[in-house]
Order: structure tokens, then sequence, then C-alpha cells
């Protein structure tokens, strides 16, 4: 992997290496306050930059409201250290509220969890995401000693075999809840069919995730998710308009629907709303489709 990010300007470096530090003083204080035998002297291990500004390829189009985050994995060297809640929550509001301000920070930041052994079973599984970030990510911090293992491709029938199952699970269940969310909508619940309509789009995402690149990360974060399938697949910048404000709010209650349509009196939703983002997801699901036939088409040719 490279160790530099040498082909970005000097003001996204030295975002970075703000970010990096507020990584690793976040971690420093989760684990001083953690007396468990099995957290104690846990590490930090790597601080890996992927995605588009790894490639090189990022965007930035305020005119769109369309700009690339910093994708960065994070390892660490035991399991129980990547619960994001326990140890990482309070890294991430800072992250936030620094970006808010536009202080230190103008570019939104998306990192993702993994030990050391966890990687390196993935690699040994030939899991195309992990292939790529040793191939193409950047070490901003590295703890000497830790190496990676040699990645050890899948067979294209391998390959096959893998994505099929995981299209065949997961595409079925996505669809399953997004008719549900219809379902229960026209009995009079939309707190819940907007729950469902997130669910669904949730699944969706993993779906792409699962058939194209053999992983999908850990998360019910809807904006992560959408942020790295897009980055996988520019078509789906389609799917969430953002050229007006109805566009965006809309989006947001999807967003919020995780938590707040099941446990908030206060979450809202019209029939309009609720009319539009179940029109969008029903184009991801469209989307979805054909890039992950697409995919399973060209693992059968070359298989």
């Amino acid at each position: 992997m490279n160790t530099a990010p040498d082909h970005l300007p000097d003001g996204k470096r030295r975002e970075l290496e703000f970010v990096v530090r507020v990584i690793r003083d976040g971690f420093a204080f989760a684990v001083a306050r953690r007396t468990m035998p099995k957290l104690r002297g846990g590490r930090l291990l790597k601080i890996i930059l992927f995605g588009s500004y790894a490639r090189g390829d990022w965007v930035e189009d305020p005119v769109g409201r369309y700009f690339s985050d910093y994708d960065l994995l994070v390892v660490v060297d035991r399991e129980e250290l990547t619960d994001v809640p326990e140890f990482w929550a309070r890294t991430e509001e800072q992250l936030l509220e620094k970006l808010a301000s536009g202080r230190n920070l103008r570019t939104p930041v998306s990192l993702i969890y993994h030990s050391l052994d966890d990687v390196n079973e993935k690699l040994r599984l030939g899991r195309y995401f992990f292939m790529d970030i040793v191939r193409d990510g950047i070490v901003l911090f590295e703890e000497p000693g830790y190496p990676f293992v040699e990645p050890k491709p899948l067979t294209p029938a391998e390959a096959l075999r893998e994505s099929r199952d995981y299209f065949e699970e997961w595409f079925e269940s996505a669809v399953t809840f997004l008719d549900t969310s219809k379902h229960v909508y026209e009995k009079g619940r939309p707190k819940e069919s907007a729950f469902l309509l997130h669910q669904a789009t949730e699944r969706f995402y993993h779906c792409l995730f699962l058939v194209r690149a053999l992983y999908s990360p850990k998360t019910h974060n809807l904006n992560q998710l959408r942020q790295l399938a897009e980055a996988m697949e520019p078509r789906l910048k389609e799917v969430w308009p953002r050229a007006t404000k109805s566009e965006r709010r809309c989006y947001e209650l999807l967003r919020d629907a995780y938590v707040k349509a099941r446990y908030s009196r206060q979450y809202r939703i019209s029939d309009e709303q609720l009319a539009w983002l179940s029109s969008r997801v029903e184009l991801l699901q469209s989307l979805v489709r054909e890039l992950c036939e697409a995919r399973i088409s060209e693992l059968a040719e070359a298989a």
C-alpha cells in the first residue's frame, strides 16, 4: 500500500492529519476508561484511506450538493474494540461537530472498524473489498509489526457461487420489506411504513455490496451505506436527488426512520413524502437488480 497521500491538495492532507489525531485521541480516551481484562491494552493498529480520495477521483459538487467522503478503515487488535457505541461514538460525534463548524474539517468522514484478524481472514477468503483496500489504500497511521496477509483471490466459480447465493438471499429480503411497507401503509401505519422502507433500502445496498464485493459494512447508517454504494456505482446517485429542499427532507425522514419512526412520538411523515420515498426505493430496487445481474453474468462467463 501507499504510505502518503501525495496526490491530494495541501488542504486535504491537513484535514486528514486532523482526522487521524481525532481518531487516535478518541480511541485512547475510550480504552483508558475500560477496566475489563479483555479490553486492557487495546491497540489501534492502522488507519487506512480508501475509496475516491485514495484513488484520486473524489467529487465536490456544491451545486448538486454532493461531496465525497473520506473513507477510512480503522484496524484494531481485537474484535471487541470494533463496537461503535462503546468505543467510537464519541469520536464520530466530534468529527461531525468539526464538520458542522467548518473548522479543521470541511469534508465528511466515513469510518469502518475491523480487527486485524478479521481483515486478514477476509483477505484469505478473497473478499474484493479488502483486496482493493490493500491494493489502492493509503496508510495514514500504522503500528509496526502488524502486517496484512497476502490476499488469496477466489476462482471465478467460487465467486459466482457466493454472489448468486447473496443475491438470492438479500434481494428477496429487500423486496419483502418494500412490499410490506406498502401493505402497512394501506393499513394506516405511516411510521411503520417508513421504517420498513428504511430496511428495504438498507438491504438493497447490502445486496449490492455482497454481490459486487462479497462484503458489506456492519452498519445501519444509511448515509454510510449510500456513500459507499455511490462510490462503487455512480449511477446510484440518481436514486436520491438533492436539488430541492423537499427532496433532501424526504431523505432525512427515511434516514431517521430507523430509530425515530419506531420510538419517537414526534416523528411525522406525510402521504406525499411516503409516496415519493417509495418511488425512489423502487428505482433503487431496479438499479440494484440490474447491477447485480450484470456482475453475476460476468462471473458466469469467466467461470
